[in-house]
């Protein structure tokens, strides 16, 4: 997400979303699925730790990141989560916005510096071009969630 277009396609997108926001799918608000997203970028900037997890959900991970390149399908709708990421809880929608942009600019950064992890727990070795890929299609399906 380094690529300029693609930075300023998502905080477009991302501008675009209101507190009255509808989903489409899903159990999160628009404020929670901005705080969860926040969250899953705090993963590749190793603010968060995730948990080890068993060798078979990794083994599923990495074909899940394979697939995604192979055939450049998005993450599928209601996909378990670490519970680390998951949000039900009362957040306030600007405050959550704010943080996300923020975030997602140390994102940017971190991968121009390259600077980000060479390991996920659930996806296994990663490449910057691996963090880039996997954190737009994140993005791109909770704000497809939020019609934006």
């Amino acid at each position: 997400m380094t690529h300029p277009i693609y930075y300023k396609e998502i905080t477009e997108r991302i501008s675009k979303l209101s507190a009255d926001s509808q989903k489409k799918w899903g159990k999160m608000d628009v404020c929670q699925m901005l705080t969860h997203c926040d969250l899953v970028l705090q993963v590749a900037l190793r603010k968060i730790e995730l948990p080890s997890i068993n060798p078979l959900f990794e083994t599923i991970g990495i074909v899940t990141k394979l697939e995604m390149y192979v055939f450049n399908n998005g993450i599928p709708r209601n996909m378990p989560t670490f519970q680390k990421l998951i949000v039900n809880f009362e957040c306030d929608f600007d405050e959550s916005k704010t943080n996300l942009l923020k975030t997602l600019e140390e994102f940017r950064e971190a991968c121009e510096n390259r600077k980000l992890p060479d390991r996920h727990r659930l996806f296994g070795n990663m490449t910057e071009k691996d963090w880039e890929f996997l954190e737009y299609k994140h993005l791109d399906h909770h704000l497809k969630q939020f019609n934006v």
